[in-house]
């Protein structure tokens, strides 16, 4: 019996779902996006015109917590371990 599709997040246009899609193939978790052309053409007209970010029914936990797991590791002004890697310098305040 087959997996079936369900959807873990809903994004307001399809930069993000993409971005969040990419984050889950960097774990290994396959995923779809569903309404990604419609919610472009409709931006900032249609409030219900999202993106659906859809994974297999048996991956929707981690799918969840990782997507979790990253939106509470990337807060703005929030870039010391960004840093200690090598990345982008903390705006100096004037």
């Amino acid at each position: 019996m087959a997996d079936k599709l369900v959807t873990i997040a809903e994004y307001m246009d399809s930069m993000q779902a993409e971005m969040a899609k990419q984050v889950l193939a960097d774990f290994g978790i396959k995923s779809t996006l569903a309404g990604q052309y419609g919610a472009d053409v409709l931006a900032g007209v249609l409030a219900f015109a999202t993106v659906k970010l859809q994974v297999l029914e048996k991956d929707a936990d981690e799918a969840k917590q990782i997507l979790e797991d990253q939106e509470q590791g990337f807060k703005p002004g929030e870039f010391s371990e960004f840093n200690e890697l090598g990345g982008y310098e903390e705006p100096e305040e004037q």
